[in-house]
């Protein structure tokens, strides 16, 4: 078994050229689960796989984040032998948000019969869920108002933060394993996004090393970040992956 990351866009909601941030896990070189679905993120999915991605994980409400899915709507309505299948996972703390930002419009189709979520599964967690008979960890993250940001990690293989600022007692659990770390990172950061120099500040070196950064304004932004001595995704880069470790089933 092969897994990879691959980065369909790597840009700030102000940088639509480098795409709207957007991982996809694959195994074998199939794809088993988009991360965020914003507009260009969308796009960019059915020009490499040829059809629609099967799950999905939100990371946050944000319409760079989100903004693919009403498109994806129809895609999947229209289409009798996906209509219903494709699952959408996020925090359910994010359920009422996403309903309010995407869902609630009234009569998502003009001739009426059809609501929003008649084309997908939704599967709100809280702690994690399974997919493909991996189970992903979800965690908080800092981006804007508390309970409206989730990360998720396989723990052994990735961890993808979202956009957040610095996440240190995070990253301590669910990154201790010698993860690579895909995460939000400009070269100045703001109340919502975590800065170059907040790296160096909040984390050590040891997992600063383990760092992929996304989620910045520019080109020349990233050639800056690089020679600091970070590695920077770029479109369409995939990032080959450990299998996982194996998860002890506890009970309570």
């Amino acid at each position: 078994m092969n897994l990879a990351l691959r980065f369909l866009g790597v840009g700030s909601a102000q940088a639509p050229e480098l795409g709207s941030a957007c991982g996809v896990l694959e195994r074998d070189g199939v794809p088993l689960l988009m991360i965020d679905c914003g507009p260009e993120a969308l796009r960019a999915y059915f020009e490499h796989y040829g059809e629609a991605p099967r799950a999905l994980y939100l990371t946050h409400t944000h319409l760079d984040h989100v903004g693919g899915l009403e498109r994806l709507f129809f895609g999947v309505y229209f289409d009798e032998a996906l209509r219903g299948t494709v699952r959408i996972h996020l925090n359910a703390d994010l359920v009422p948000w996403l309903q309010r930002r995407v869902a609630d419009y009234p009569d998502v189709l003009a001739e009426g019969g059809a609501n929003f979520w008649d084309a997908f599964a939704l599967v709100p967690c809280t702690r994690d869920f399974w997919l493909g008979g991996f189970r992903f960890d979800v965690f908080p993250t800092r981006h804007h108002a508390p309970g409206t940001s989730f990360g998720i990690a396989l723990a052994g293989s990735f961890v993808w933060t979202g956009d957040t600022r610095p996440i240190p007692e995070m990253l301590a659990v669910h990154a201790s394993a010698g993860e690579p770390v895909a995460h939000d990172c400009g070269l100045r950061g703001n109340p919502s996004h975590t800065g170059l120099d907040d790296l160096e500040r909040e984390y050590p070196p040891e997992l600063r090393e383990r760092l992929v950064l996304y989620h910045y304004a520019s080109e020349a932004d990233a050639r800056v970040m690089e020679s600091h001595g970070y590695r920077v995704a770029r479109r369409d880069d995939c990032l080959a992956l450990r299998a996982p470790l194996p998860r002890v089933r506890t009970v309570a």
